[in-house]
């Protein structure tokens, strides 16, 4: 026999009914549910007292909270399924905390209380956005979702959801179709401007969002996008918690173990963090109260986040594919993919990041293996490596410029790209597949195809994801190197030398490239 959601005894005892939306989330994914609507439930619960999560069991009089009620939004054809799935359960869903050693520790989320799809009900959506209420929009739409170029950094004005938003403005298909129209009409009416928040792993995400938003505007109207440029708030913030995605077998022990039917739960780590820099003129919740760290600078969170725990994901994901791994535990476990990745971070990471507020850099990153090495995620590597080419330029590129500019290693980076590349060929060392998942794979598969071929920088040479690395005559050199080594030497062979430091890196020469850079 099984129950609802609703009548789990780790269901909320908030009063839901009294919920209004004062957030409206676009992209409602697992990262969302264990993230933004996991802390906004914690607040929920604290001021009425429950005390069923971390922060929590103190009573305040300063109010409920419950106008920080969430709506979210699919725009995307497969957003369907979510809307069918928390539509069939009050908008609930249980979050199960995944332990080391086998410990789960489950709750019943009730912060998000509304969803809309988008292409069934443009006119719902751009109406709520555009009432008093809602006061933030805050988004999850993915790396490559901005439609900012990575290596200039513009909004890519020719797109077609651009394009098709500039001339249907009353009904947009984008995030920023519809921001840019409920915008207008919050100026229209004289309503204040909602703050924008982006919750992507972006250097930057603020800055980003801004970009999107404000280029948008400038395709329909140049006074509308200076408006939103001087009113408009978008803070960044830096957000951390690894989400897996949910499986069949993780229902059936929900059903198994709790006795609860829940159509599409969430499965996430323990550890959760989330900066944000504090500038909401319209108002936010006080989410001080549940662990949020509310700052002047996200930038150095940000950065420690990107370039080294997002980095080593990287990392662990195109070493560990090529080595025909399959989970990102074994990977992290595997010692001379844990020796590289830690070696890359000393090496070259770290030197690009300034200190961060009470935070050690050792401590952290020694936190990161704890993390990545908890087998009960059961993280796939499939999942880190997929649309690589929006995470790599983000989250280890940057790395490779600084040092660079700097005039300090780029070895292991370059390495890095390497075994991206090659794993774009397709087959693992083993001989098996390695299957491609990105949104410009039908770019980037015929560029892998003539690297394999004998053009050893064709992989590299796409502007629109390497940029100025592209032509950097450092770069090109030893990237070439590696990616040489990687084929002669393997994987393993050639992780053991890089992670044994400069000397041991070096590869054997096989060609005249000049001077080599470790």
């Amino acid at each position: 026999m099984t129950i609802s959601l609703t009548e789990s005894p780790l269901a909320p005892d908030y009063d839901r009914s009294s919920m209004t939306t004062g957030i409206v989330h676009i992209g409602v994914g697992g990262f969302h549910r264990a993230h933004e609507a996991a802390y906004l439930d914690r607040l929920m619960r604290r001021r009425a007292g429950t005390g069923l999560r971390e922060g929590a069991g103190s009573t305040s009089p300063e109010g409920s909270c419950l106008d920080w009620g969430i709506c979210g939004v699919g725009l995307l054809p497969g957003d369907a399924r979510m809307r069918d799935a928390l539509e069939g359960q009050d908008h609930l869903y249980t979050l199960i905390l995944k332990h080391p050693g086998g410990l789960r520790d489950p709750v019943v989320i009730g912060s998000i209380h509304d969803y809309l799809f988008a292409p069934d009900a443009p006119e719902a959506l751009l109406t709520l956005m555009s009432a008093p209420t809602t006061r933030i929009v805050s988004l999850t739409v993915t790396e490559g979702g901005y439609n900012v170029d990575d290596a200039t950094g513009e909004f890519r004005t020719d797109s077609p959801g651009a394009v098709y938003d500039a001339e249907h403005p009353g009904g947009p298909v984008t995030a920023f179709g519809y921001i840019v129209e409920a915008l207008r009409r919050r100026r229209e009416s004289g309503t204040a401007p909602f703050t924008v928040m982006s919750c992507d792993n972006l250097p930057g995400n603020g800055k980003v969002a801004r970009t999107a938003v404000v280029s948008q505007a400038a395709m329909r109207d140049p006074e509308l996008a200076d408006w939103i440029e001087a009113s408009v708030a978008f803070p960044n913030c830096m957000v951390d918690r690894i989400t897996p995605r949910t499986t069949v077998a993780d229902i059936a022990e929900l059903r198994r173990k709790l006795g609860v039917e829940d159509a599409w739960p969430v499965v996430c780590e323990p550890f959760s963090q989330w900066v944000i820099e504090d500038d909401f003129p319209s108002g936010r919740p006080p989410l001080e109260e549940v662990g949020v760290q509310m700052v002047d600078d996200v930038t150095p969170y940000e950065l420690m986040k990107l370039r080294l725990l997002n980095a080593s994901h990287q990392g662990l994901a195109h070493w560990g594919r090529l080595l025909g791994i399959e989970y990102a535990h074994e990977a992290a476990a595997d010692a001379d993919i844990s020796r590289w990745v830690r070696a890359y971070l000393e090496r070259e990471a770290r030197a690009t990041l300034r200190s961060v507020p009470g935070i050690d850099l050792n401590d952290y990153v020694d936190a990161l293996f704890e993390r990545f090495t908890n087998e009960a995620i059961a993280d796939t590597l499939f999942r880190l490596a997929q649309d690589a080419s929006g995470r790599m330029p983000k989250f280890v590129l940057g790395t490779v410029r600084d040092n660079l500019t700097a005039g300090g290693p780029i070895r292991l980076g370059a390495a890095m790209v390497a075994a991206w590349a090659l794993g774009e060929e397709g087959v693992d060392e083993n001989g098996g597949a390695i299957v491609i998942d990105d949104s410009l794979a039908d770019e980037l598969l015929p560029l892998a195809a003539a690297q394999k071929a004998g053009h050893e920088t064709a992989f590299i040479s796409h502007e629109g994801v390497f940029g100025e690395l592209a032509t950097d005559e450092r770069f090109r050199r030893t990237f070439i190197e590696e990616l040489d080594a990687l084929r002669r030497e393997g994987a393993r062979a050639r992780l053991r030398a890089l992670a044994g430091g400069p000397r041991e890196a070096q590869p054997r020469p096989v060609r005249s490239t000049g001077t080599s850079d470790a």
